[in-house]
C-alpha cells in the first residue's frame, strides 16, 4: 500500500532540496527521519515535515504498520516565484528571484 504527502510552496529552491531528497530517497522511513533531524540543511526541515505528513498519514488512514515503511519516491518540482526588485546606484535596479518548490513523498510497506 503506497501513501502519499505533498509540501505546497516551501519556501526554498527546488536545486537545494534536491540535494537533500537524494540522501533520503531509498531509506527506511525511520532512518530517513533520523537523517533529516540532525541535517544542517534548511532544506532538511521541509523534507522532514513531508516525511513526518506521510508517515502519519500511513498509520491513521491506512493503519500501515510503522516498521515496514520505506520512502519510495521523493520529488521536489519548481514552485512559483515571487519577483521582486532591489535599487541600485544611478537609477538602476536588479531583480531578485524568490523561489519555491512543491515536494511530494510517497511511502510504501
Amino acid at each position: 500500500m503506497e501513501v502519499s504527502a505533498k509540501f505546497i510552496r516551501a519556501g526554498i529552491a527546488a536545486q537545494k532540496a534536491r540535494l537533500v531528497a537524494d540522501q533520503v530517497r531509498g531509506l527506511s522511513a525511520e532512518a530517513a527521519v533520523e537523517l533529516l533531524q540532525f541535517s544542517p540543511k534548511k532544506a532538511a526541515k521541509f523534507v522532514k515535515k513531508v516525511v513526518d505528513s506521510a508517515i502519519a498519514n500511513a498509520a491513521e488512514n491506512e493503519g500501515i504498520d510503522l516498521d515496514d515503511l520505506v520512502i519510495k519516491t521523493i520529488m521536489v518540482d519548481e514552485g512559483p516565484v515571487m519577483k521582486r526588485f532591489h535599487a541600485r546606484a544611478r537609477g538602476r535596479g536588479n531583480q531578485i528571484l524568490k523561489r519555491s518548490c512543491h515536494i511530494s513523498v510517497t511511502v510504501a510497506n
